[in-house]
């Protein structure tokens, strides 16, 4: 199979100004290590972990305040402990970059007009709230829940907490009660931020009562901090209990300078959550010496990010993308945020925020540039100069809007997909300076991840054939457990129980050959849970999403497929039609046509459903899993988790289907 071809190649100057080159020549400087390739430099990272991790402390000079006494202790995932007997501070690594020349924060949303915080603001504002914890008796450990929007309250509340060793872990205001209490309950909070409510898609939401129905929820909560961003009103709602506004936090006197406490590698930073679709979210515990390698590794070498660029990547603080974000303050980097519909007014805000604010490292996801693409948006209107690389991730992103953003954006851009996930709080691959991006694929296996496609029997399959995505070897910002999972149970059943001892992702994963270059491209190719099984042949749902976004009169598809006892099988497709089109006999052979000649005969459904939405959780993943579910005649309760939903009554259309089907 010829490979795709190539819509971007590095120049000189960006090869030779690259982190990742830079990294190359201190390792042959400092090491007599010198690699010919990426690949080559891939593969030492992965063969000789303990001596990849200690270069990365040596290079990024990282600030210890103990003793290594191994660098990785054990072997086999999940039992192995990273940088024993060190202690560090994430916090004091970004506040070691603070820098009068550019902002540390340039903010925007609906109904806030751009504004922007210095790094003295920011130091001075994190002081005051990390003042507050200590006031009230938070310790290292103790856990601080956020339920906000993503403005800068969030960026210096987290900040605080990991300054005094507090655990940090938020929920953004789309979220309802049950839902935000399913998280925060897990983790006993002592402290809750919360806002009064927040604007999108020009509406106004006030959230007071469902902060009230939370706080009732929390019995661990001894103090609210209450937040007016809505409002912007600082009076105290009556009925809460031991508050106080974030503007008499940020207006104490006597306010200590900026300190920051040596944590032990491993103490927990935050804790993010799995989606809950079918249950109460995973607690995922991080802590601050895996993510701060991490994402010093991810930034610099897979991203470039350099010290005084602009890092943007539109997240709500309900997603890692958010806790990514604030990590490119590690590199010096401004950070943009914005909080509001990527669609309101239309599809060209964001673009519009990045001529404004001069952008130089655009994310998003990958329905995002899917959409632009579906609606005949022309980003190249704007003045675009600043912007180096577009970065995409959520989703697999298929090769047409690979095209689109070089036929659309800008043809000098790096666009850098990447997949990772909450489990890691990082990308296991994604770009990479050095190397060419094909249409289609995501650039590399990330350093220090080994990573493999291998098969049910635990075989590696061939390069060039789909197999499961799996991680053989343990990475620093692999969790550290499981909030409240002693035994850690949930921990081994998440990850480790189809392949003991290797982390099993659940992604179909391609790893593709290529003549001209050692490394291999790589294809996500959707969820290995959501599985299309037809007729003993395994579809990546990917697969169908990428060939379904090239009919222009379709919104939104999803597709499930339900394997019955006596051998037989039955494949739906549900279309979410663009307005003002029908599905006619001409629209289902477009359809059935498409699917047939850009893949197989099996990838075409038995039957093409309209729905009039089409399920999604709040962090944006099709509901594949759930809805097969709710035709397997699962009860509703341990089918789905509304709480876990962005659009709730879209599983209505399902459940009432398969009510008639039974």
């Amino acid at each position: 199979m010829p490979s795709p071809r190539i819509l971007w190649q590095p120049d000189t100057t960006t090869r030779q100004n690259s982190h990742l080159n830079h990294y190359m020549q201190w390792l042959g400087q400092h090491h007599n290590l010198h690699f010919k390739d990426y690949e080559s430099l891939w593969q030492w990272s992965v063969d000789h972990l303990e001596d990849f991790w200690q270069s990365l402390w040596n290079y990024f000079d990282i600030i210890g305040h103990g003793n290594t006494e191994k660098v990785l202790s054990g072997r086999e995932m999940p039992d192995f402990q990273w940088f024993k007997g060190q202690k560090i501070n994430y916090a004091e690594h970004i506040f070691r970059k603070k820098s009068a020349q550019q902002p540390a924060i340039i903010f925007q949303s609906e109904q806030h007009s751009q504004t922007t915080i210095s790094w003295a603001e920011l130091e001075q504002q994190t002081a005051a709230f990390a003042h507050f914890l200590k006031q009230s008796g938070i310790k290292p450990g103790d856990r601080v829940a956020a339920f906000l929007p993503n403005s800068p309250h969030a960026i210096v509340a987290a900040l605080a907490c990991m300054s005094v060793g507090a655990v940090w872990s938020s929920c953004s205001p789309d979220f309802g009660a049950a839902s935000i209490a399913d998280r925060f309950a897990q983790i006993e909070p002592r402290i809750f931020i919360a806002v009064d409510g927040y604007a999108y898609g020009g509406k106004s939401f006030d959230k007071s009562d469902v902060v009230r129905d939370v706080c009732a929820r929390l019995t661990s909560v001894e103090k609210v901090v209450w937040v007016p961003f809505l409002q912007q009103a600082p009076t105290l709602p009556a009925d809460l209990p031991n508050a106080i506004t974030w503007g008499e936090i940020m207006s104490q006197d006597n306010v200590s300078p900026l300190q920051f406490e040596a944590l032990p590698f491993s103490h927990p930073i935050w804790v993010l959550y799995s989606s809950g679709t079918t249950g109460v979210p995973k607690a995922i515990t991080h802590s601050h010496g895996g993510n701060l390698l991490e994402h010093l590794k991810y930034l610099h070498f897979h991203n470039d990010v350099h010290t005084g660029e602009r890092f943007f990547w539109y997240s709500t603080t309900g997603w890692m993308m958010w806790n990514f974000t604030l990590a490119a303050l590690l590199a010096g980097a401004t950070i943009v945020l914005y909080d509001g519909s990527p669609g309101f007014p239309d599809l060209n805000v964001l673009w519009a925020l990045a001529e404004q604010t001069r952008i130089t490292h655009f994310g998003t996801s990958a329905p995002f540039l899917v959409g632009c693409m579906k609606n005949g948006i022309k980003p190249s209107t704007f003045d675009l100069s600043s912007l180096r690389s577009i970065g995409s991730t959520g989703s697999p992103l298929p090769p047409e809007a690979f095209a689109w953003v070089y036929e659309n954006v800008k043809q000098d851009l790096w666009l850098s997909s990447m997949a990772g996930g909450t489990d890691v709080c990082t990308a296991w691959v994604g770009g990479n300076p050095l190397l060419p991006l094909r249409e289609g694929e995501i650039q590399c296996r990330c350093l220090g991840c080994a990573m493999e496609a291998w098969d049910e029997d635990g075989h590696a399959v061939p390069t060039g054939e789909v197999g499961e995505m799996v991680v053989t070897k343990p990475m620093p910002s692999m969790p550290v457990y499981f909030w409240n999972d002693p035994d850690g149970s949930k921990y081994r059943s998440s990850y480790f129980e189809q392949y003991p001892g290797v982390w099993r992702h659940g992604d179909w994963l391609r790893l593709s050959p290529h003549s001209d270059q050692p490394t291999p491209g790589l294809q996500i190719l959707g969820r290995s849970d959501a599985t299309l099984n037809r007729q003993g042949v395994r579809i990546g749902t990917a697969e169908i999403y990428r060939a379904l976004d090239q009919i222009p009169a379709l919104q939104d598809s999803l597709i499930i497929n339900m394997e019955y006892a006596d051998g037989t099988d039955w494949m739906p497709l549900f279309v979410l039609l663009k307005p003002g089109q029908m599905l006619d006999a001409a629209l289902i052979n477009t359809i059935k046509t498409t699917l047939r000649t850009t893949y197989s005969p099996r990838h075409v459904p038995d039957e093409i459903i309209p729905v009039p939405d089409i399920p999604y959780t709040i962090s944006g993943k099709k509901m594949e899993t759930p809805v097969k579910k709710v035709f397997q005649g699962k009860p509703l309760e341990k089918a789905y988790n509304k709480d876990s939903m962005r659009n709730p009554e879209a599983m209505a259309f399902f459940i009432e289907m398969a009510a008639a089907r039974k």
